[in-house]
């Protein structure tokens, strides 16, 4: 065989066809097994084959591919076929250890533990072998499970979503932490300043440190031994430096250990952005707010982020938490990209929101008749767009705006039944549209007229999204380099 991978001899070929995934470990293992059932020696064998033993043994250790006339010549000096020569079965259960063991020195895992290459010899007993490929196997499903695929991911995130419409995504207890906390810190009222978050912080014993060097992967670090938060200097990609921090000090209140698997990951990112979001928007002042812009049926997400200083997918996010406990109102949220693909969504109010076959909601295309996705088109984009959409679970009314993040610009929407929008500013538009969806011919198959001018005339090059296929990054903080934030925390602690 030549070193691009073709036989020189044409009839070579035909163990290619046969074989075209040669296991040359399986191989080794079975001419090595066939030449001691024989009772031969490995000078005896290569005499009869016409080969030189080196090269007979690094066939035995799959170190070499045999070509088609020495297999030919090895199966007659066995007396055997060249189909038993080849076949798949190993034929002793510790040649099936020995070929285990040997694939898994060779592969990635073996190698990245740094450990010595084990030598199988005649006295190594089956039950060694037996223990370490039993052991290798035992570290491969842990560190299998411990990996979220994509799918995994969608799964955690689909039972989640649905405790939080269970509980109308109201949690008293992070409501009851964040409160304490404010009362400790005296505060009064109004939206929650520097100063007292800072208040709050020496309150818990940690002191902050603004940093110029913070670990890429991380929009925080805290040094539990040291009582140290690190803070990024300047502006935190985006990101309402208050809420960074207060998502910090959340997996400390919350008593929060290191997560187990990507749905407890995921859980405590809830539970962190809900505690910052109710120390933003405290429960007291913000339902009291509520409540007076319901009597006077001006309820309006933009009225909310003015009075805190927030974000409006901030207050829009505080909105779910509060609407339907403290006001009786259902309601469903969306984050939607400019691509009209969902990436954040809540729903207690009956809507059908588009998912796959686990449940799993984002990453699907909404429908292009919703508010979510009308508002990229609305020339008006300082103003909320408000909408009546008719669906087949009923008549909605939706208000959306849309923001630029780091990752493109999106809309982030509010919508509830039509029986609710009394109580809301915006309701007297008039812009209205049908949404047939999950109907494709509402909006997934396109019009009859265009596809018989361009069927089959069409070949787009798509956009690849490769982070769909990619397991998540692996550990206990996916995507968090460990090493990197060790020895960031290893250089501030010796200055």
């Amino acid at each position: 065989m030549t070193a691009d991978g073709w036989y020189r001899d044409p009839a070579d070929r035909r163990v290619r066809e046969a074989a075209p995934d040669l296991d040359v470990i399986s191989l080794g293992r079975r001419v090595r097994y066939l030449r001691k059932h024989r009772g031969m020696t490995l000078d005896q064998v290569s005499a009869a084959v016409g080969t030189a033993p080196s090269q007979l043994s690094l066939i035995e250790n799959g170190k070499r591919e045999p070509r088609l006339s020495l297999l030919r010549a090895l199966a007659s000096t066995f007396d055997v076929t060249l189909d038993d020569l080849l076949g798949a079965e190993p034929p002793s259960r510790r040649a099936a250890l020995e070929i285990a063991l040997e694939k898994a020195q060779r592969g990635p895992l073996y190698q990245s533990l740094g450990l010595p290459t084990i030598r199988v010899g005649p006295r190594t007993s089956t039950e060694v072998l037996e223990a370490i490929v039993g052991l290798q196997g035992a570290l491969e499903r842990q560190l299998e499970e411990q990996i979220a695929t994509p799918e995994e991911a969608r799964r955690a995130n689909t039972e989640l979503r649905g405790e939080m419409r269970r509980r109308d995504n109201y949690f008293p207890a992070i409501e009851q932490e964040a409160g304490s906390l404010l009362e400790a810190v005296g505060y009064t009222g109004g939206p929650l300043s520097q100063h007292v978050i800072a208040d709050i912080a020496r309150h818990l014993d940690f002191t902050l440190h603004h940093v110029g060097n913070l670990p890429h992967s991380t929009r925080s670090v805290t040094d539990l031994k040291n009582r140290r938060i690190y803070l990024p200097r300047g502006d935190a990609e985006g990101h309402d430096p208050r809420s960074v921090l207060l998502q910090a000090l959340g997996h400390h209140v919350l008593g929060h250990g290191t997560p187990s698997d990507y749905g407890e990951f995921l859980r405590q990112r809830v539970e962190t952005n809900y505690f910052a979001a109710a120390l933003l928007l405290p429960e007291t002042a913000t339902v009291a707010f509520l409540q007076r812009a319901k009597a006077a049926r001006e309820l309006a997400v933009e009225d909310i982020r003015d009075a805190f200083a927030v974000s409006y997918e901030t207050a829009a996010h505080r909105f779910t938490n509060l609407a339907t406990h403290h006001l009786g109102i259902p309601l469903h949220f969306q984050k939607v990209h400019r691509s009209g693909i969902i990436y954040k969504a809540y729903e207690n109010d009956g809507v059908s929101f588009p998912a796959d076959h686990t449940g799993a909601i984002e990453g699907q295309p909404v429908c292009r008749y919703w508010t979510s996705r009308e508002v990229f088109d609305v020339p008006d984009q300082f103003s909320a767009f408000n909408q009546y959409t008719d669906t087949p679970a009923g008549t909605y009314w939706c208000t959306a705006r849309t923001e630029h993040s780091a990752g493109g610009l999106f809309s982030l929407s509010i919508g509830l039944p039509y029986a609710h929008v009394k109580w809301f500013r915006g309701r007297e538009t008039t812009a209205r549209s049908v949404s047939r969806c999950p109907d494709p011919d509402c909006c997934r198959r396109p019009p009859a007229g265009l596809a018989d001018t361009w069927a089959g005339q069409a070949w787009p090059s798509a956009r690849a999204h490769s982070h769909l296929m990619a397991a998540l990054p692996p550990g206990a903080f996916p995507g968090v380099d460990e090493t990197e934030v060790y020895e960031f925390l290893q250089t501030q602690a010796e200055r």
